[in-house]
């Protein structure tokens, strides 16, 4: 019935759990032994005084004893009180409770049509950035080529026609970008501050190019959605199929090739970049004070800047290649005439040039660099052994640059849909090599020539062309154009 602590704590009851019936036979037998207990205790009558009789010492109670009969008076009187406790919410007698005041009844109709469901989020349209117009009320576009060697920039307004109003160009730091990603945001930052300031350039809508590996243009084929949510989601979810990259990883765009929707499945123009290399050029933005309004693929400006759009409803028979050779890359782009259907930045360019012509000369190559400007690809043109032996040796190399060309050009004929190749447009400053357009027409089969980057646009009356910077400037200009 009950437990002794190892420690002498005492007795503790020990109840099992029960039913209240259980507990009040428990109570019943307390109360019983409790009464007993009370009657042993109670006084007896005193006798008359009688001679007292020699009394016999007794036996002393062992110390365990009394501690346990101490114990079980505690408990005794534990149990007491739990009992008139219970025996008082026996006795005791509730108010009667008071009825609550009656409502009013509300009658409902026969039939509770169903909530509504509340309708799905709406994400938030990309916002397309409007460009500033001029003091005439033209658009106005800045174009910002940021290449290993130089910034270039073309300030054109857009008005049905292109006009260029100012195109500028400045050497760079050599290692401040290399691989078409920034290496030190500050000094570039710090670069297209001076820059900007010195030819008072505006700092407000201004569209950037890059072009790395690390970029890379898809296209693909969408179900015929028509709500512009469900489409989105739709570009979304196949864009985690086709990216080589985490889409967290990433930023990406896209264009809807097909502006009509409900005449077969559209395809979708997809273009995505690591996050990291377009930040890095935010960031050397943001520290010049640059208001960027959009960032674009220097592939979609080239063909835009060699290229204008076919008319409408007519349809292409071969495909437009156009190749920028640049100081340490060159970019490769193919169009079907209304958009860049494959792109590759190839690692050539023409320090590459110079780099054989100092191996072979046994100089650096910053002192080749002005000799390759002096050369000429024509066969036969070397009139001394040392400056054949050069020939050869930027020859080579020409060589290796048109394997990548002509592998890129395979890459794509091999794509459902692929055109012919009519023809190769050449530009960036190597374009202008003595004799290189007609190697590689030689090499390749197919006509290449020397582009014109102001084939499309017109020149403001203020600005004034170094012709041996044209090519230079042909991405620059078409960042600008406005399509």
């Amino acid at each position: 019935m009950s437990d002794i602590h190892e420690d002498g704590a005492g007795l503790e009851p020990v109840v099992p759990e029960s039913s209240d019936a259980d507990e009040q036979e428990v109570l019943r037998s307390w109360s019983d032994r409790l009464a007993a207990l009370r009657a042993a205790e109670a006084p007896v009558p005193v006798a008359p005084e009688e001679a007292p009789e020699p009394q016999l010492e007794q036996e002393p109670v062992p110390i365990a004893e009394l501690e346990q009969q101490d114990e079980e008076s505690d408990v005794l009187q534990s149990w007491s009180e739990r009992l008139e406790a219970f025996q008082a919410t026996e006795t005791e007698i509730l108010p009667e409770p008071v009825p609550a005041p009656e409502l009013p009844t509300i009658p409902l109709p026969v039939a509770i049509p169903a909530a509504a469901p509340a309708p799905a989020p709406t994400p938030p349209a990309r916002q397309r950035v409007k460009p500033a117009r001029s003091s005439h009320g033209h658009r106005r576009i800045v174009g910002l080529k940021i290449g290993g060697s130089q910034i270039a920039a073309a300030t054109v307004t857009n008005n049905g026609s292109a006009e260029i109003v100012q195109l500028v160009r400045e050497p760079l730091g050599a290692g401040i970008v290399a691989a078409g990603e920034v290496r030190e945001p500050v000094l570039l930052g710090e670069a297209l501050k001076a820059f900007f300031k010195k030819h008072k350039l505006p700092k407000k809508d201004v569209r950037l190019g890059v072009a790395a590996n690390r970029i890379g243009v898809r296209t693909f084929d969408l179900p015929d959605v028509s709500d512009p949510h469900q489409r989105e989601n739709a570009i979304l979810f196949r864009a985690q199929e086709v990216l080589p990259i985490p889409v967290h990883e990433a930023v990406l765009d896209y264009h809807v090739l097909d502006a009509e929707f409900g005449e077969g499945s559209p395809r979708v123009l997809l273009v995505v970049a690591y996050r990291d290399l377009v930040d890095g050029f935010i960031e050397a933005c943001r520290i010049a004070e640059i208001t960027l309004t959009g960032i674009d693929l220097e592939a979609f400006a080239l063909l835009r800047a060699l290229g204008a759009p076919p008319d409408a409803g007519e349809t292409p028979t071969a495909a437009h290649v156009a190749v920028s050779i640049g100081h340490h890359r060159s970019t490769v782009a193919v169009s079907n005439g209304r958009v860049c259907e494959f792109t590759r930045v190839v690692d050539w360019g023409g320090d590459t040039l110079d780099v054989a012509v100092a191996r072979t000369l046994g100089i650096t190559p910053q002192e080749a660099a002005p000799l390759k400007h002096s050369l000429s690809l024509a066969r036969g043109a070397g009139t001394s052994a040392e400056e054949q032996a050069v020939v050869d040796a930027v020859t080579a190399e020409v060589h290796a640059f048109t394997r990548e060309l002509v592998s890129s050009l395979h890459y794509y004929q091999s794509q459902p849909g692929a055109l012919e190749i009519a023809g190769i447009a050449l530009t960036g400053g190597t374009a202008h090599l003595p004799g290189l357009a007609d190697e590689l027409q030689r090499l390749i089969g197919v006509e290449v020539r020397v582009a014109d980057p102001f084939g499309r646009v017109r020149l403001g009356k203020k600005v004034e062309v170094d012709q041996a910077e044209i090519g230079s400037l042909t991405i620059a200009i078409g960042l600008g154009i406005e399509d």
